[in-house]
């Protein structure tokens, strides 16, 4: 796996674990682990009148029963009940089968100080069963070392280097014509950004990354509108930008949100790499030559 893809299986990954909820995310975890413990996880679904026995998955070399919590929102109240309810359900349901419990939950700001001590207080109750918590760095950890077959199954297909790297004109083409039929404002002037834009707008190592790598083909997506018939093009597409830019900040969204909506407006990081490819090197441009994201602040000299 190369640094392209990389990135871009790192920002697919982010995006799958904040936004699935409920089910969807049982699933996702589900799927993660049976491609990292293949043969040694077993999915497990609720069925009949005892439904899972407290458990969505179960790992039979070390005795670890998985139970996933990933609601719309976190409450407190909420969450201490949900632990108590389900590590003692398992150990009712599971007994001496149980030797490990995993709790699993979507919240990437981790579990409050009054979840962990909840937890602690359960290990100390129960001193045969060893406690743990998974949540995105864990997670991600366990994502990223799966092979890119693996990770295409769960993500799809994105662009790699090489895929960049055979980036041509007609593959540009559609995706340049398709931002071009977006509602220009005024034209204000396009102004390069500084190398210190990035950490302005605190993305993430994959989205930054994966600019960094679409970059590669800046002197392609120049080369195209230096030849395109209508000098103006670069520009009507480089204001759609600002003005989509300034729509999805007016809604606070984190910079990783924004950075994803932008490659939803661009066309979207799905089907075909070459297709993804060309995405990523029209925004990588944009990004550094007009107001997509903040420019960084500039300290003058005394």
């Amino acid at each position: 796996m190369d640094d392209t893809q990389r990135y871009a299986y790192g920002l697919k990954f982010e995006n799958a674990y904040l936004r699935e909820r409920g089910k969807a995310f049982e699933t996702l975890f589900a799927r993660i682990m049976a491609h990292a413990f293949s043969g040694d996880f077993q999915p497990v679904r609720p069925y009949g009148p005892k439904g899972d026995l407290k458990c969505d998955g179960f790992r039979p070399s070390d005795g670890t029963v998985f139970q996933c919590y990933a609601p719309d929102a976190m409450d407190l109240k909420a969450l201490l009940a949900k632990i108590g309810e389900d590590f003692n359900g398992a150990v009712a349901h599971w007994g001496a089968k149980m030797k490990r419990w995993e709790f699993v939950h979507n919240d990437h700001r981790g579990l409050p100080a009054d979840a962990v001590q909840t937890l602690a207080d359960l290990g100390e109750v129960h001193p045969n069963v060893s406690l743990a918590m998974c949540a995105e760095a864990e997670l991600r950890a366990i994502v990223m070392a799966l092979a890119v077959h693996q990770l295409e199954d769960l993500f799809g297909a994105v662009p790699s280097s090489r895929t960049l790297e055979r980036l041509d004109f007609e593959a540009l083409r559609p995706v340049l014509l398709a931002i071009q039929r977006q509602e220009p404002d005024a034209e204000p002037s396009l102004a390069a950004p500084s190398a210190a834009k990035l950490e302005r707008n605190a993305l993430s190592k994959d989205a930054a990354g994966l600019l960094r790598q679409g970059r590669r083909r800046e002197q392609l997506v120049e080369s195209f509108f230096s030849s395109w018939p209508d000098p103006g093009l670069g520009e009507e597409i480089a204001q759609a930008f600002r003005v989509r830019y300034q729509g999805l900040k007016a809604t606070r969204l984190p910079p990783d949100d924004i950075f994803g909506e932008l490659q939803v407006f661009a066309g979207g990081m799905t089907g075909e790499p070459a297709r993804q490819g060309a995405v990523l090197a029209v925004l990588s441009y944009f990004f550094e030559r007009c107001d997509i994201f903040e420019d960084a602040i500039r300290i003058e000299a005394k």
